[in-house]
């Protein structure tokens, strides 16, 4: 099965890059590796605005982190026109807007990672990770993830 026709039985249409919002680019390749710059998460076109450990839950952090991978693969998509060449996610970087005693940044950051997995299958979606917790993201947003791929 196509990473496509996969994304059509989870009911996901992927969107268009969004444009910078500062002085970057969306994704840069080098060789076979694609990097896609931090991507926040967003709800109802808006930065999706919180803080885990005050106002938003651990379960509504993943479905952020989701939204965030739906918007990484758009990305994705235009850096390399079609999903189907990625040979690896190779690694997820996440940002996890949080207090000082919020422990749950990898289960948030988990919204993210198992939507690639399922997506892409065990042997392309597996992917080394991090997960961090910080005082702030731009415009407030709940979580910011970026992206490494090699491309076949």
């Amino acid at each position: 099965m196509s990473v496509y026709d996969t994304l059509k039985s989870l009911n996901i249409e992927l969107p268009p890059v969004a444009v910078p919002a500062a002085a970057y680019v969306p994704y840069v390749q080098t060789g076979n590796l694609v990097f896609l710059s931090g991507h926040i998460a967003k709800k109802d076109g808006k930065a999706w605005v919180g803080q885990h450990g005050n106002n938003i839950s651990t379960a509504e952090g993943q479905q952020a982190a989701r939204a965030v991978a739906i918007d990484l693969m758009g990305t994705l998509h235009a850096a390399v026109g079609d999903l189907n060449k990625v040979k690896r996610i190779v690694k997820v970087m996440s940002l996890v807007n949080s207090t000082g005693d919020f422990t749950e940044q990898h289960l948030v950051t988990n919204g993210c990672s198992e939507l690639l997995g399922q997506v892409f299958g065990p042997q392309v979606g597996a992917h080394a990770r991090s997960a961090f917790g910080v005082a702030q993201i731009p415009m407030g947003a709940c979580v910011e993830i970026e992206l490494i791929a090699e491309i076949g």
